[in-house]
């Protein structure tokens, strides 16, 4: 790359770094291409981007974007990096069900390097339990039937009163 296109890339990083709520870095060596490309699909369809870049200009990248942490350790092979804009949770459900996938199949192959969550740091493990976690859809979903719970049971219960009621006056 030309020094003026790596300066407009790490700029393009930084911006996404910024933007992003999270940033998940794995090893993608050995994937193919079909993997890749349903992977690619899947990040588009949840908000997410999944991009191939030079480590180097992904740690000035970070460094720019103010993340104080170091990354020398993780930076280091093949690495790639899934963006998630909208939920924070999409990238690592989808980088470690794929992850997952490729070790049911004994294929020793996409390991979760680790992560930036909110500026910070975040160890492999840590990725794997943000994973972990229901969606926000769920969780909201979750949220409202706890609520509603009392007020089912209430409905249930008066409905109740009125058909005693309704059948001692038969």
């Amino acid at each position: 790359m030309a020094t003026q296109a790596k300066i407009d890339h790490v700029a393009e990083l930084v911006e996404k770094i910024k933007k992003a709520q999270s940033v998940v870095l794995v090893d993608y060596q050995g994937i193919s291409v079909n993997d890749e490309t349903a992977l690619r699909r899947k990040m588009r369809e949840a908000g997410a981007e999944y991009l191939v870049t030079k480590n180097r200009l992904f740690k000035i990248a970070l460094k720019e974007a103010g993340v104080e942490d170091s990354f020398e350790d993780i930076l280091e092979g093949t690495t790639a990096f899934a963006f998630g804009y909208n939920d924070p949770v999409a990238p690592a459900k989808i980088v470690f069900d794929l992850a997952k996938d490729k070790a049911k199949a004994k294929q020793n192959i996409f390991k979760i390097k680790g992560g930036v969550l909110t500026g910070k740091r975040v160890e492999a493990e840590g990725v794997e339990a943000l994973a972990k976690l229901p969606s926000r859809d769920q969780l909201l979903s979750m949220l409202l039937n706890s609520m509603l719970g009392p007020i089912r049971k209430l409905a249930y219960a008066t409905v109740a009163i009125a058909d005693k009621k309704e059948a001692a006056a038969e």
